[in-house]
């Protein structure tokens, strides 16, 4: 009898005790949501609302250029777009709010956040600037591209422009160019002497020591210059742009190939006080626009080129000519010489193209096993 009682006492505790335990915990599990639910609203309370941004971009091309000029109008679209409107980007083409070369400085100087143009523009602010946008007889897009994102050319590149306030972006390639538009036939080294070309960067510098005279003239202004006779030959870009820009029409004889282009790299730079107040995101997004920016302008100018130059060649039978050879030889021997004098003039354009020529012998050496055979194949 004892017996069953304990039995039944001991049962009646653990019942009891469970009983217990199960309303007291769903008494502290319900203290615990309300507490939650009173620190969640607290916290909708106190989370700040996101910080948004807003940036001026100056370019050095017509406002809306085709893809030079576009490639500003997207990297503000999808920076836009990625950001979810946190950081939005006006842009202004140039001269719209400073004048197409004075982009390096409103950059540097704070008047815009944001610019977009190429670095050989910029030769008299530091003349090792223009290693980061073309080298006559250098590298072509895919190799500068290398050296830049692989290489350690942008490591090189962010160094100079930190001392004028600035962080470069890569943010486009025009692939290879043409040599340009005469209104003359270039037979001989003779022919450029005394010739007046728009030639921008390390290339004008090779004319020159050609004994030409190499002209500095933002985009929008070329096409009149070389129709009244103010400069007798112009390069711009590829057939794709000289279609639209109209150069047929002031000049009859197309040249190829564009020794002095190669594979130009164009540019997004940001001012660093405004990029370091950016959140880690923000920055991301930024670069994140650039880098396609890069391969949308490439894969544009590869696809279009090929039918506009058809389109100058059979619709306005502009004339097709390859810079005959010893020429080509003769420049690129100049083009050694004055790479050599630009390396010289400071210790930072000597850093950069040692950089450069390492880097070159590297590619090349391999580009001899791999696209050079390669391209000789296609036309067996």
């Amino acid at each position: 009898m004892e017996d069953n009682k304990r039995r039944d006492f001991i049962k009646n505790v653990g019942v009891g005790a469970a009983a217990l335990g199960t309303a007291g915990l769903a008494g502290v599990l319900s203290s615990c949501k309300g507490q939650k639910q009173e620190e969640s609203k607290e916290a909708v309370k106190e989370t700040p609302k996101a910080k948004t941004y807003t940036w001026k971009m100056a370019t050095t091309w017509p406002p809306h250029f085709p893809m030079l000029g576009e490639s500003a109008d997207n990297i503000a679209k999808w920076v836009d777009e990625m950001s979810n409107g946190r950081l939005k980007i006006d842009v202004y083409g140039g001269g719209e709010l400073v004048p197409p070369l004075g982009v390096f400085d409103a950059v540097s100087q704070g008047t815009v956040e944001m610019g977009h143009g190429a670095a050989y523009y910029w030769a008299g602010k530091s003349p090792a600037a223009q290693f980061f946008a073309a080298v006559p007889f250098g590298f072509n897009a895919q190799s500068i591209n290398a050296w830049l994102l692989s290489g350690g050319g942008m490591e090189l590149w962010e160094e100079l422009y930190a001392k004028f306030n600035m962080k470069p972006f890569v943010a486009g390639n025009t692939g290879v160019q043409m040599g340009g538009w005469f209104n003359k036939e270039i037979n001989s080294m003779d022919d450029l002497k005394g010739l007046k070309m728009r030639i921008p960067g390390l290339g004008g510098k090779v004319l020159a020591k050609a004994g030409g005279n190499a002209v500095l003239v933002a985009g929008g202004e070329i096409y009149t210059n070389l129709d009244r006779g103010v400069i007798d030959a112009t390069e711009w870009v590829g057939p794709y742009h000289d279609l639209k820009m109209g150069f047929y029409k002031a000049a009859k004889y197309y040249y190829y190939p564009g020794w002095h282009e190669c594979g130009t790299a164009l540019e997004c730079m940001v001012n660093l006080n405004a990029w370091n107040e950016l959140p880690d995101d923000l920055k991301a997004i930024v670069e994140a626009a650039t880098y396609k920016s890069n391969m949308w302008m490439l894969s544009e100018f590869e696809a279009k080129n090929n039918d506009a130059l058809k389109t100058l060649i059979n619709e306005h039978k502009v004339q097709l000519k390859q810079f005959p050879e010893e020429v080509l030889k003769e420049l690129k021997k100049l083009a050694h010489e004055v790479l050599e004098e630009v390396a010289a003039s400071d210790p930072m354009s000597r850093k950069v193209y040692d950089s450069f020529l390492e880097f070159q012998k590297n590619i090349y050496a391999w580009n001899k096993v791999t696209e050079e055979p390669y391209q000789k194949l296609k036309y067996l």
